[in-house]
């Protein structure tokens, strides 16, 4: 009974949040039904259906369009669709060209479309926002008299020392007072490799703490932290119309007003002035009117922008808003602060270089002993790709990270560390400076070299 219940609560969520979208696929499948029906001659099937979909299409339209005439007494494109529509439907019957019913239906679900692709960009921005905002823990825990104790996030001030302990996201923006980690930063900064941080360094809300633990100063309120940021300048983004929309819904209002104003006129003045009989005057300004409706131009302006902002946000890439989207059409260069080389992110084993009669299989192994239980990206490369050419696996024992240099283990009572050149320099390892010279070229190439010993 509660899974039951719980679907149709599913589906309810479902049409309450795409009723837009599901009243445009209904009414194209009305029109489509309709059409079909008129090919084969079924023509009470086809009068019941073409008057339903533009009742399911056209009602937003038509409820947007009326709202607008009673309360601001402007004519918008909305209006003006519903009457191309209908006057349409009106020629074709009059007519007894039922084609010209289809092109009304047609009218009315391209706007339907518009409007329902609109609410899909939308609700796809929302859920942007709320994974955004998943980020950030609910609670922190702060250390007040030596005691621990677990707060809501909203209850933090400036001045409160939090603790973070590996693993953990960071709950506000912060300065560390204690401790030293390699932070992921990815969500916040796009870095995909994480920033070692030490104290005195400043750490942002939602960013993942490494292997370190943590003793952060909150040095301002959690709602102006970064991430808080960047969540309302996409909500704003939602609200502020870029250049070309704002542009047409100003060409619209005048445009709408121009042509219904037009089409009155040439119901009404021709008869007067130039003898046209009733008939042919009403039927030359209906035709007006189907022909004069922009549709296309007007409906595509804010689907578009909308969808763009959203599928950049689900990449984690953040818009400030349409304008700046637009702005992308017309970059001719761009500058990336990089050695030389754009990568995607994922690291790869490119080159080994062994030494001292070790085979390449007996480098990884050390390697992959000592990396194995590392979190790191570098550790975990190496891991894979030991794991991908099958090396047999050895134990090391003691094995011990140090935060922003290397990582050490013993293996067979030898020490071996696996990290930086300067950090293997400090234990007093005698480096081949042919080595060096082969390492400054790859790090030349945009490689990052990881040294064993």
């Amino acid at each position: 009974m509660t899974q039951r219940s719980n679907s149709l609560i599913s589906v309810q969520d479902f049409f309450q949040h795409y009723s837009e979208i599901v009243a445009a696929i209904v009414c194209a499948v009305l029109v489509f039904m309709g059409w079909v029906c008129l090919q084969i001659g079924c023509m009470g099937l086809a009068f019941l259906a073409l008057p339903i979909a533009y009742i399911i299409g056209g009602y937003g339209s038509a409820k947007d369009g009326l709202t607008t005439l009673v309360e601001e007494k402007q004519f918008d494109v909305d209006l003006l669709m519903i009457v191309a529509a209908l006057g349409a439907a009106f020629l074709g019957v009059w007519k007894q060209d039922y084609s010209l019913i289809i092109d009304g239906g047609i009218l009315i679900l391209i706007f339907a479309l518009s409007s329902g692709l609109e609410s899909i960009a939308m609700k796809h921005t929302e859920r942007n926002i709320e994974k955004l905002m998943e980020l950030t823990p609910d609670t922190a825990r702060v250390i007040n008299n030596q005691q621990e104790q677990q707060i809501q996030i909203n209850q933090l001030n400036i001045g409160d020392i939090i603790l973070v302990k590996p693993g953990e996201r960071i709950p506000t923006d912060a300065m560390i007072l204690s401790g030293n980690s390699s932070i992921n930063q990815a969500a916040i900064t796009g870095e995909s490799m994480p920033v070692d941080k030490t104290v005195g360094d400043e750490v942002f809300a939602g960013t993942l703490n490494g292997n370190g633990v943590l003793q952060l100063k909150v040095n301002q309120h959690p709602e102006s932290s970064l991430i808080q940021r960047v969540i309302k300048l996409v909500e704003q983004a939602q609200t502020e119309a870029p250049p070309s929309q704002q542009f047409m819904e100003k060409f619209e209002r005048s445009y709408a007003k121009v042509i219904i104003l037009t089409g009155l006129g040439l119901a009404i003045l021709p008869p007067l002035f130039l003898g046209w009989d009733w008939e042919t005057t009403i039927y030359r300004a209906l035709i007006f009117l189907v022909v004069a409706s922009p549709c296309a131009l007007l409906a595509s302006i804010m689907p578009t922008l909308l969808s763009g902002i959203a599928n950049g946000a689900r990449h984690g890439i953040l818009f400030k808003n349409g304008a700046q989207l637009e702005k992308i059409g017309r970059i001719k260069a761009i500058a990336f602060d990089k050695t030389g080389t754009l990568t995607t992110g994922k690291l790869n084993i490119v080159d080994i270089i062994p030494v001292a009669g070790i085979s390449e299989t007996e480098l990884l192994q050390l390697a992959v002993a000592v990396e194995s239980v590392s979190e790191h990206p570098i550790g975990q490369a190496i891991t894979q790709f030991a794991l991908e050419k099958n090396i047999p696996r050895i134990t090391a024992i003691n094995v011990a990270t140090q935060i922003g240099e290397g990582i050490i283990g013993k293996v067979d009572e030898n020490h071996i560390f696996v990290g930086k050149l300067e950090w293997i320099y400090q234990h007093n390892i005698e480096v081949i400076p042919e080595l060096v010279e082969i390492s400054d070229h790859l790090e030349t190439d945009g490689k990052t070299v990881v040294w064993v010993a």
